[in-house]
């Protein structure tokens, strides 16, 4: 578990809320992440069932539920929407996610989906508190089909879903990407396989190419800043991934690793 204030200043800050550990999910560790904007917050991937009370634990050092203004889901996956239905009762804000997702959250037992706003295909604005926007980028294809990202203006931080992603071993727990190349052991497997291809990659770093961005924050890893930030889109932007390594027969023409 780890909670760092990625960025602060008197009326703002981005918090890696919780990290959690593999036994929590029976799967990889995930980040959940909480924007605080003049007393007002938005939860960002809040995470499966078994992280709930943690995340909630850590929020309460910074703000009660009533003060969260917005949910924001970056895909469908349960490790960031099977704790849902306790935040939706604990908190009375929207929840935002990709508009093709709203027919399949209902099978995580959530019956009343009034509250729900689906983002369409070229993204949108959101107004958390007047004056202050974040801005829901498509990320479609990477690896979910209606992925969203989200850009937060005040710090420069993109929270990247799961692009970025690392799966890092058990005795290895960085906070911080600051030296891309010995980074790359832990995340080329992973975008080779669940990245869709390289036209979706370049779709997508075309859309972010005129954002100021000093950190990428993913759903699991380590977060990227500083020069970490350029040599991992440079890296992105020709890698091979997806139904461009696919053959006949379902065979792939690389091993992932």
């Amino acid at each position: 578990m780890r909670n760092i204030k990625l960025f602060e200043s008197e009326r703002h800050k981005f918090v890696l809320l919780n990290e959690s550990e593999p036994g929590e999910e029976d799967g990889i560790r995930s980040n959940q992440y909480l924007i605080i904007h003049e007393g007002v917050g938005a939860l960002f991937d809040p995470g499966g069932f078994g992280v709930m009370p943690r995340v909630l634990a850590e929020m309460l050092r910074y703000l009660p539920p009533d003060q969260i203004r917005g949910i924001f889901l970056s895909h469908q996956d349960p490790d960031i929407v099977g704790g849902l239905s306790t935040w939706l009762e604990l908190t009375k804000c929207p929840v935002y996610v990709s508009r093709i997702w709203l027919r399949f959250l209902p099978h995580y037992g959530l019956k009343d989906m009034s509250r729900f706003v689906g983002v369409p295909d070229r993204g949108m604005d959101c107004e958390v508190v007047p004056g202050f926007k974040l801005t829901i980028i498509p990320a479609h294809f990477l690896h979910s089909e209606g992925q969203i990202n989200v850009y937060d203006p005040v710090s420069k931080i993109l929270f990247s879903g799961d692009i970025g992603a690392a799966m890092l071993p058990m005795d290895k727990d960085d906070a911080y990407v600051d030296d891309f190349s010995s980074h790359l052991p832990f995340i080329a497997g992973f975008h080779r396989r669940y990245m869709c291809s390289n036209k979706a990659i370049r779709c997508w770093l075309d859309t972010i190419a005129d954002l100021e961005i000093d950190m990428i924050a993913p759903q699991h890893g380590p977060v990227y800043r500083g020069t970490a930030v350029r040599d991992f889109l440079d890296w992105m932007r020709d890698l091979q991934c997806g139904v461009d390594l696919m053959e006949s027969g379902g065979h792939f023409s690389t091993e992932f690793v």
